[in-house]
C-alpha cells in the first residue's frame, strides 16, 4: 500500500526546478484567496441590491467584450513584451479595482453601475494578464514536468477557490461586503511585492508588435490545428450550457439552506483538490485528449445530477464531482496547450486560450440567469448539464483526433519539446 502512495501524490518537480516557478504558485495562492473573496461578494451584492437573478446574470455579458478584446490583444502582447512587467502591471491594476469596490461599499448607500463597471474592468485587465502568466509556464517549466505544473497550478487555484468562497459567505453575513474586499486588496498588496521578485521575461529580439495580422496568425494556427480546436471547443460548450455558479444564491434559497451558499462555491473545489492530490499518475499518461473529454463529459452529468437533486447534501457532493471532472479535462487541455504551441506564437495562443476558458463561463452565468427566470433554477442547472454532455459527445465524434492525441508521438509536440531543449541550452 505505502509503495503505492508515492505515485498518486502531486509529482513535485517543477516546485523543486524553478524558484518562477514556486514565486508564482505562492503568487497565485494569495490572489486567488483574495479574488475568490471579492468573486463571491459581488454577486451577492448585487443580489442584496436587485433581488434579481437577471441582475445578476447580466454580470456575465457585461464581463464578455472586454475579455474578449483584451484577451486577444494580451496574448499578441505577451510575445512581444517582457511578461513580468505585463504580469506586475496588471495585477496592480487589479488591486486598485478593489480598492473601488471597497470604497463603494463603504459608502451609506452603495451604488449598482461601480459593481458592473469594476467587472468590466476586472475582465479587460485579467484579459492581458492571463496571456503572459500562461504563456510563461512553458518557459520555466521543462517541458516533461508540464502536467505535474498544471496539476500544481490547479492545486493553487483550489486552495484559493475552497478558502475563499468558504469564508466569503461567513464575512459577508457576519461583517459585510466591505471587509470581503478589504481583504482582496490585502492579497493584491502581497502578490505585487512577489511579482516584483520574478525574473525578466523579455520577447525574442525578433519579435513582432501587437497587430490584428499577428493575432490572425495565432487564430489561423489553431484553426488549422484539430487537436487544439477540440480543447477550446469542448471547454466553450462545457462551460456555455453547465456553468450555474452564478445563480447559486437562488440554488440555496430554493433548497430552503442558505447556509449552505459559501459550500456550494468552493465544492466545486473540493473535487478538483481531490484529483489534484491524487494526480501523480497524470505525468505518465500520453494520451491527454481522453482527459479533456472524459473530464468535461463527468462535470456536465454531475451538473445534471445537482440540478434534479433536492437534497442538499447530495447537491455539494454532486458538484465536487462535477469538480473532479472538469480539473481532469482542464489537466488534459493545459497540457496538450504547452506540449504543442510553439514558442513564438505562446502569447497569442494563450490569448485564444483565455478565451476559450473564459468566455464560455460568462456565456454560462448569462444562459443560467435567462433560464432561472424562465424555468426556475434547479430546471436551468439540469437541462444545462444535459446539453453539456450531448455537445461533448458531438464534438468528440466531429474531431476525432483529440481523442487520439498522444504526447509521445505528435508532430506538433515532439517539435515543441526539441523547440524547449534548444532554448535552454542556449
Amino acid at each position: 500500500m505505502t509503495s503505492k502512495l508515492p505515485a498518486l501524490l502531486p509529482d513535485l518537480s517543477p516546485w523543486r526546478s524553478s524558484r518562477d516557478f514556486r514565486l508564482l504558485w505562492v503568487q497565485g495562492v494569495v490572489t486567488y484567496f483574495g479574488s475568490f473573496m471579492a468573486m463571491i461578494a459581488l454577486p451577492l451584492q448585487i443580489k442584496d441590491l436587485t433581488g434579481s437573478p437577471l441582475a445578476v446574470g447580466v454580470m456575465g455579458a457585461v464581463e464578455l467584450v472586454p475579455l474578449v478584446v483584451f484577451g486577444l490583444y494580451g496574448g499578441a502582447l505577451a510575445d512581444s513584451a517582457d511578461r513580468r512587467k505585463l504580469i506586475l502591471g496588471t495585477e496592480a491594476g487589479l488591486g486598485v479595482l478593489a480598492v473601488v469596490l471597497l470604497v463603494n461599499a463603504m459608502l451609506p448607500d452603495p451604488m449598482l453601475w461601480p459593481l458592473y463597471l469594476v467587472a468590466a474592468g476586472v475582465s479587460a485587465l485579467a484579459g492581458l494578464q492571463r496571456p503572459a502568466l500562461d504563456s510563461l509556464m512553458a518557459r520555466i517549466v521543462p517541458h516533461d514536468q508540464l502536467t505535474a505544473a498544471a496539476a500544481l497550478n490547479a492545486l493553487r487555484y483550489q486552495l484559493g477557490a475552497i478558502a475563499g468562497p468558504a469564508l466569503a459567505g461567513l464575512v459577508v453575513a457576519y461583517a459585510g461586503h466591505a471587509t470581503a474586499y478589504g481583504v482582496t486588496v490585502a492579497g493584491f498588496a502581497v502578490s505585487v511585492v512577489l511579482c516584483l521578485r520574478l525574473a525578466p521575461a523579455p520577447a525574442a529580439h525578433d519579435a513582432q508588435k501587437p497587430s490584428l495580422r499577428g493575432i490572425a496568425e495565432g487564430a489561423r494556427y489553431a484553426w488549422s490545428r484539430p487537436v487544439l480546436l477540440g480543447t477550446y471547443a469542448i471547454d466553450l460548450a462545457a462551460m456555455f450550457f453547465a456553468f450555474p455558479n452564478t445563480i447559486f444564491p437562488f440554488l440555496a434559497d430554493d433548497l430552503d439552506a442558505e447556509w449552505s451558499l459559501g459550500l456550494m462555491y468552493a465544492a466545486g473545489s473540493v473535487g478538483s483538490l481531490a484529483l489534484s492530490m491524487t494526480s501523480g499518475w497524470t505525468s505518465r499518461v500520453r494520451r491527454h485528449g481522453l482527459f479533456v473529454v472524459f473530464g468535461a463529459a463527468a462535470w456536465g452529468l454531475a451538473i445534471a445530477a445537482a440540478g434534479w437533486f433536492s437534497n442538499v447534501w447530495l447537491v455539494l457532493l454532486c458538484l465536487a464531482f462535477a469538480g473532479a471532472g472538469d480539473m481532469l479535462s482542464g489537466l488534459g487541455r493545459s497540457t496538450i496547450w504547452n506540449q504543442t504551441i510553439p514558442e513564438e506564437l505562446r502569447g497569442r495562443l494563450a490569448g485564444i486560450e483565455v478565451l476559450s476558458y473564459s468566455v464560455g463561463p460568462q456565456l454560462g452565468q448569462v444562459r443560467a440567469g435567462v433560464m432561472a427566470g424562465w424555468t426556475g433554477t434547479r430546471a436551468a442547472i439540469w437541462s444545462g448539464g444535459v446539453a453539456c454532455v450531448a455537445s461533448v459527445g458531438l464534438l468528440a465524434a466531429v474531431l476525432p483526433k483529440l481523442i487520439t492525441y498522444d504526447a509521445s508521438t505528435d508532430e506538433d509536440a515532439m517539435r515543441r519539446r526539441a523547440q524547449q531543449e534548444a532554448l535552454t541550452k542556449a
